[in-house]
C-alpha cells in the first residue's frame, strides 16, 4: 500500500546523505560506475542555520568508507592524538584522571581586497586567483606605512559586517586589521576546538566574498596573487590539552605542568624531525610555492622554533640536567618613561622566521596557504605529535625513566629545533648539514607524502590506508598540474589577444619619428619571442601525472617568468591608456578612497 505523505523532515536524514563521490577529487577511489559517497554528521562541530537554510558540518567517505575529504582525517588524527596522548599521561603519571585530550585552533586569515569591476577586468584574476603579469607601482609596501594604518573606509566597512554576519552563527571574530602590503587584511576569531574552528574558517571565507561583492569589492585568497609585494598566509595557531585543565603547550608554574610541557615538545621535536616531509607537504600548493622563502614566510625548510631559554635547557637536559630545571620566566619591557606603563613579555621572544614558532600557550604553524582547509595541515601537526607520544610512552614502558626518557627524544631530534633567523641565506646551508630536508616546490614535496615511511606512519595511526595515502598524493599533483595549466593557458591568451596588440598600436605612435621609440621595438618583439618559447615547451610537455608536475614546476614556471618580465617591462614604455588591464596601482588602491 501506499505510505501516507507527511510534509516533515525525517530525523534521519540530518545524520547522513548520499551524493556523487566520483564528481568529487578522489584520486581514483570512485568512478562513475562505482560513485556512491556519504556524507555523515561531524557531532564534534555544531550546525548552524544560514541563510534559512540548516548546515550540518560534515565527513565525506566513499561506499567502501574510504575519506575523500579534508575533514575526516582531521577526525581520526584527533582520535590519534587522544588516545596517544591519555597512554602518555598515564605513563609520565600526570594529569591521569583526564578521560579526553583536545586539539584546539586559532586561524589568522589573510587577504587582499580589489575592487570588483577592475577584478572582473583582468582574466588571470578571475581564472588563476593572481596576477600573471603587471609592474609594482612606485609606491607599495617599501615605507612600510601600511600594517598600522586605519582600514579603508570601504575595507572598514566589509570587515565590520563580516563580523557582524559571523556573530549571527556563532563565530567572535576578534581581530580585524590591514596587512602589510597594500590592498592586504586580516581576520582572527577567537579560538576553539580545532573541527569547529575549521569549519568556521571555510565559512568565513565565503561570507566574506558575498558580503565583498554586496560592496562593489572582491576577496583574493590567494597566497600571491601580486608579484613583488607581500602574499596571504593563514597562520594556524594550534595547541593540545585535557578536558581537565591542563594546556600540554604552556609552561605552568606547577611541577606536573612543566613535566607535562617539556615532555609535549620533545613530542612534537620527534614529530617534526622524524616526519619532517609530512609537515611541509601540508602546506604544499601551486600558490603556496610563490610566497614560502620570499621574506615574508617560513622557508621551506620545517624547524622548531620553543625559544633560546628553552633550546639552552633542552642542551642541558641532554647533558644530564634536571628534568624540571625548565622555569617559565616572565618579564615586563621598560619603557623608560613615566606615563607608560612597562607591557609584561612573554616567556620567550617570538620568531617570525620560523615555520613552527613558540607563542605562549601555543604552537604558531605560520606556512599555511590563505586559500587552504585548515583541516588537512592540523591534523598533520595531529599526527606527527601522536607518534612522538607514541615514540615517548614507548621509551618509558620499556623501562626508561621519565627524565632520561625526554633527554633521548631531544638528543636523536635536537637537529629539528633552531632559533636563529630562517630568512637568512646561511639557514639552508645549516640545515642540509643536520639532515633538513628543503623541499622547496610542489611536486617535491608531494612525492614524499605517500613513500613507505609515510605510509606506515598513517596506517599505525589510523590516519590512512595505503590506497587513500596514494589517492591523496595524486589528487594534490592533479591539482598542482590544473593550476599550472590554467596559468598557461591564461597568460598566452592576455598576451596574444591584448597585449600584443597593444604594443603595435604603440608603436605605430614613433612610425615617423622612430629614433623616439627607444628599445620599444627590441622588448615588444621579445615577448613574442618569449611567448613563442613558452608554447613550444607547453607543447612537448609529458602525460604521466607527476612527470607533467615536474615538468611545469621546472621548464614551464620559468619561461612564464620570462614572459612576464618582457610584457612589465613593456607596461612601464607604453603610452598611458594603452595598457590593455588595470594595473597594479588601480588594483592595490582605487579602493582606498
Amino acid at each position: 500500500a501506499t505510505k501516507p505523505f507527511k510534509a516533515i523532515l525525517p530525523h534521519e536524514r540530518l545524520f547522513f546523505g548520499e551524493t556523487d563521490g566520483s564528481s568529487f577529487p578522489n584520486g581514483g577511489l570512485r568512478a562513475t560506475h562505482t560513485a556512491a559517497a556519504f556524507t555523515t554528521w561531524d557531532r564534534s562541530s555544531p550546525c548552524f542555520v544560514l541563510d534559512k537554510v540548516l548546515r550540518i558540518p560534515c565527513a565525506f567517505i566513499t561506499h567502501l568508507g574510504a575519506c575523500i575529504d579534508d575533514k575526516t582525517p582531521l577526525l581520526r588524527s584527533n582520535d590519534a592524538l587522544n588516545k596517544q596522548g591519555l597512554r602518555l599521561l598515564r605513563n609520565i603519571n600526570i594529569a591521569t584522571d583526564a578521560k579526553i585530550i583536545h586539539t584546539f585552533l586559532g586561524w589568522e586569515q589573510e587577504f587582499f581586497v580589489v575592487k570588483a569591476e577592475l577584478y572582473k577586468q583582468r582574466p588571470d584574476l578571475v581564472h588563476c586567483g593572481r596576477t600573471l603579469i603587471g609592474k609594482l607601482p612606485h609606491r607599495h609596501q617599501q615605507g612600510e606605512l601600511n600594517y598600522f594604518a586605519p582600514p579603508p573606509t570601504a575595507v572598514q566597512t566589509l570587515m565590520t559586517n563580516v563580523q557582524e554576519e559571523m556573530l549571527k552563527v556563532g563565530v567572535a571574530m576578534a581581530v580585524l586589521h590591514n596587512e602589510v602590503a597594500p590592498a592586504q587584511h586580516e581576520m582572527s576569531p577567537v579560538y576553539c576546538s580545532s573541527t569547529f574552528s575549521c569549519d568556521n574558517n571555510v565559512l568565513f571565507m565565503e561570507v566574506l566574498e558575498r558580503e565583498a561583492e554586496k560592496l562593489g569589492l572582491h576577496a583574493l585568497f590567494h597566497e600571491k596573487p601580486f608579484a613583488g609585494i607581500n602574499g596571504s598566509g593563514k597562520h594556524n595557531n594550534w595547541s593540545v590539552g585535557t578536558d581537565t585543565g591542563y594546556n600540554l603547550f604552556h609552561p605552568g608554574k606547577t611541577a606536573d605542568s612543566r613535566a607535562l610541557y617539556v615532555s609535549a615538545i620533545a613530542c612534537l621535536a620527534h614529530g617534526l624531525k622524524q616526519h619532517n616531509e609530512l609537515i611541509r607537504c601540508c602546506v604544499a600548493t601551486a600558490g603556496n610555492d610563490h610566497r614560502l622563502g620570499a621574506q615574508e614566510a617560513p622557508p621551506a625548510i620545517i624547524s622548531l622554533f620553543p625559544g633560546t631559554a628553552f633550546e639552552q635547557f633542552v642542551d642541558d637536559i641532554i647533558a644530564g640536567g634536571d628534568l624540571l630545571s625548565y622555569r617559565a620566566k616572565k618579564s615586563e619591557a621598560d619603557p623608560k618613561a613615566k606615563s607608560a606603563m612597562p607591557p609584561p613579555c612573554g616567556v620567550e621572544d617570538r620568531n617570525r622566521t620560523a615555520p613552527f614558532p613558540f607563542c605562549g600557550n601555543r604552537f604558531e604553524f605560520r606556512a599555511v596557504g590563505s586559500s587552504q582547509n585548515c583541516s588537512f595541515p592540523v591534523a598533520m601537526c595531529n599526527t606527527i605529535m601522536a607518534a612522538g607520544m607514541a615514540a615517548l610512552s614507548s621509551l618509558i614502558e620499556g623501562g626508561m625513566s621519565h627524565r632520561d626518557a625526554v633527554a633521548q627524544m631531544f638528543k636523536e631530534n635536537r637537529d629539528v629545533i633552531f632559533t636563529g633567523n630562517c630568512y637568512s641565506p646561511e639557514w639552508p646551508i645549516e640545515a642540509a648539514r643536520r639532515g633538513l630536508p628543503n623541499l622547496n616546490t610542489t611536486p617535491l614535496a608531494v612525492a614524499q607524502f605517500n613513500t613507505d615511511k609515510a605510509k606506515a606512519l598513517f596506517k599505525d595511526l589510523n590516519i590512512f590506508s595505503e590506497e587513500e595515502c596514494d589517492a591523496r598524493a595524486d589528487v594534490m599533483f592533479e591539482n598542482y598540474v590544473t593550476t599550472l595549466n590554467t596559468e598557461v593557458a591564461t597568460l598566452i591568451d592576455m598576451v596574444e589577444s591584448a597585449i600584443l596588440p597593444a604594443c603595435l598600436q604603440d608603436l605605430a605612435t614613433y612610425q615617423f619619428m622612430p629614433g623616439l621609440a627607444g628599445e620599444r621595438p627590441d622588448i615588444y618583439e621579445a615577448i613574442q619571442v618569449e611567448t613563442d618559447k613558452l608554447k613550444e615547451l607547453w607543447a612537448a610537455m609529458p602525460r604521466e601525472l607527476r612527470a607533467e608536475a615536474t615538468y611545469l614546476c621546472e621548464q614551464i614556471k620559468p619561461q612564464m617568468l620570462a614572459v612576464r618580465e618582457k610584457v612589465d617591462r613593456a607596461e612601464g614604455l607604453m603610452e598611458r591608456g594603452l595598457y590593455p588591464y588595470p594595473t597594479y596601482e588601480e588594483l592595490v588602491y582605487s579602493h582606498h578612497s
